[in-house]
Formats: C-alpha cells, sequence, structure tokens
C-alpha cells in the first residue's frame, strides 16, 4: 500500500542522512537493518498472516517468550547505557522491551476484541492491568521508564479505545496519580527526577542532568528554516549533542537540514499514523481493528517522548523516533508492525 510506505520512505532516508554524517559505520548497519524489514513486508504480503496470528498459543507463546526475556536481561546482561535492558549475542545486541511492545498489541488485540463490550467490569480492568504489569515492571527494574511508559501507553489507550466508562477512567487516573507519587520518593532514581524537574527548571544541572535537552535545543535553534548543510553541524559534529543517532536523531536533522526537512518528516509521520488508522477503520475483523489501533499508539507515544525530550517538553525517557533514529531491535518492530498493517490493508 503506497500511501503506507511514501511517508516511512521519507523518514527512512531523513535518518539514515543524519547516520551517514555522523558515522559510516552507523549508516551501513542502519541501512542493514533496513533490508531485513523491508524483506519482513514483503515476506508477509505473500504470507496470510492470519496463520499465525489467529492461533492463541502463539500470541501467549509471542507474550510469554517476551516476559522471559525481559527476564533473562534484567539478570544476565551487562549495563549498557545505564540499563540491563539489552540481550548481548557475540557482536549483536538485542532489547527485548521491544518485542514485549509487539506481544502486548496482539494479546490486547485478542483480548479487547472478545471483551470490549464488557470493558467497564473491574474483573476486565484487572485482567488486563495483569498483562501489561508483568513486562511493565521488568522493564522498570533495568531501569527503563520510556520503554515502560509506552507500555503503559498501550494498555490504557486499548482501555479508552474499548469505551471505558469515564467515571472508570477518573478512577484510574487517581490510582496512578497515587501510584506515581509513591514512585517517585521509592522508585525514581535521583537523576530521573532532576530530569522529569529539568523541563520546568532546564538552567538547574545545566552541565550534567539537563546538558543533553540544552543542547538539543540549541542544534534546533542554530538550524533554522534550512539547516547548516550536510556535515557542518557544529553541535552534532563536535560532540555537544548527545546520542545525535538515537535520542536526539531530529536535532541532528533539524541542524543539518533545516526546520523545513524536521517539519517535512513530522508531517510524514502523522500522515502515518492516520492512514495506519484508516486501515483499522476498514478492517473486516475486530482483531485487526484493534491491531491497528495498538501499532498506532505506539508509533504515537514514540514520537511524542522523543520530540517532546528534543525540545524540552518532556524529560529525556531514552525512546526512538521511528524509523529515524539508529537501532535494530527498534527499526526491525516498526518494520513488522508495519508488515502485519500493509498485510491488513491488502485484504480490506
Amino acid at each position: 500500500m503506497k500511501s503506507l510506505f511514501a511517508p516511512v520512505a521519507l523518514i527512512l532516508v531523513a535518518g539514515l542522512t543524519v547516520l551517514s554524517s555522523i558515522s559510516s559505520g552507523l549508516f551501513y548497519q542502519q541501512l542493514l537493518w533496513a533490508g531485513l524489514g523491508i524483506g519482513l513486508v514483503f515476506a508477509f504480503a505473500r504470507l496470510d498472516w492470519r496463520t499465525f496470528f489467529n492461533h492463541r498459543a502463539v500470541i501467549w507463546g509471542v507474550y510469554g517468550l517476551a516476559v522471559l526475556l525481559l527476564a533473562v536481561a534484567y539478570f544476565t546482561s551487562p549495563v549498557i547505557r545505564n540499563t540491563r535492558s539489552w540481550i548481548v549475542l557475540g557482536p549483536f545486541t538485542f532489547q527485548p522491551v521491544e518485542l514485549a511492545k509487539i506481544a502486548l498489541i496482539l494479546v490486547y488485540a485478542q483480548f479487547f476484541s472478545k471483551r470490549h463490550l464488557t470493558v467497564a467490569r473491574w474483573s476486565t480492568i484487572f485482567i488486563s492491568f495483569l498483562l501489561f504489569a508483568l513486562p511493565a515492571g521488568l522493564t522498570l527494574l533495568q531501569p527503563d521508564m520510556g520503554s515502560a511508559s509506552v507500555l503503559f501507553g498501550i494498555w490504557f489507550g486499548f482501555l479508552l479505545a474499548s469505551g471505558l466508562p469515564g467515571r472508570r477512567v477518573l478512577l484510574a487516573l487517581l490510582f496512578f496519580a497515587v501510584l506515581g507519587a509513591i514512585g517517585w520518593q521509592l522508585v525514581l532514581e535521583d537523576y530521573q527526577r532532576e530530569r522529569i524537574m529539568g523541563v520546568f527548571y532546564p538552567e538547574q544541572n545545566a552541565l550534567t542532568v539537563n546538558y543533553s535537552v540544552i543542547q538539543s535545543k540549541i542544534a534546533v535553534g542554530s538550524g533554522g528554516w534550512f539547516g547548516k548543510g550536510y556535515g557542518q553541524g557544529t553541535q552534532t559534529q563536535l560532540g555537544y549533542l548527545t546520542e545525535p543517532s538515537n535520542d536526539f536523531v531530529l536535532a541532528a536533522l533539524v541542524e543539518e537540514w533545516g526546520m523545513f526537512m524536521g517539519l517535512a518528516v513530522i508531517s510524514a509521520f502523522i500522515y502515518l499514523i492516520f492512514r495506519i488508522l484508516k486501515v483499522g477503520a476498514l478492517a473486516g475483523q475486530n482483531f485487526e481493528k484493534f491491531f491497528c489501533l495498538g501499532t498506532a499508539m505506539v508509533f504515537l507515544l514514540h514520537f511524542l517522548l522523543n520530540t517532546g525530550s528534543t525540545l524540552g517538553f518532556m524529560p529525556v525517557v531514552g525512546v526512538t523516533f521511528p524509523f529515524l533514529s539508529y537501532g535494530g531491535s527498534s527499526l526491525l518492530t516498526n518494520f513488522f508492525l508495519l508488515a502485519i498493517i500493509n498485510a491488513i490493508a491488502r485484504r480490506a
């Protein structure tokens, strides 16, 4: 479906352009992952995805494997970027939480497609919460607050889309407000609290916790409308901008290619989300509708968290910009979700 892949192509090429100006090694690695992802799309276009994911055993098997790998990562993996989020297999690293996102979408698509009429029942809410809490709890232990936030957004988004009554929504928000207050005192590390407070007081800890956000703002502002040119971004090329290939890839893009290119990428991504939702609206089965909804929510949450931290509106939580940021695990996850969406669209 061309309307799905045109925006993805624009975003992917923009990301590869940024990576090529930073490191040829990162560029070729990302190009390899992109090739594998495109292969996934063509493979699922020729196969009937229902052969695999219409079976409860397969869906629950994926969920169980995701939880198991999250536990393995926490107990056995080395510390990478201050977290135990990665499983190392020789020269390759894999982030199990990416599989957990797929698993949660599959489980909830099946769960809510059969129970959306009973979503107001406390039993339905509680069971759906447990399905989220297990992988989210393991993710928080790593600690990876950004990915845990995405998992929470998947669960809560499915509840809202299933027609959860307003009174239940308010009670749920109150519950998580209390839980958040407890977590602020007992769970969050000092640097995590400082990052959150940095949204309101960015001048504090300007050389430590808030350094990345300040440099990101400088990069975005200095790029202007047309950018400084390929490989000419001072913040990006001189190392002032931290993680220019991942967390702050949008800032690196705007610094070298300008606000026009940044807005083009953002517009393409928003268009992609609307196209996914349209595929869901035209789908014939409830499972397909909910799968499209879950995919759109994951993409939207990543977009909001990544761009929000780039511009200083949200704390830095280490979430990638889909199809733009470097990373094999995240890119293959995004292409897998897109492959299923494309397969659904071909049947609609």
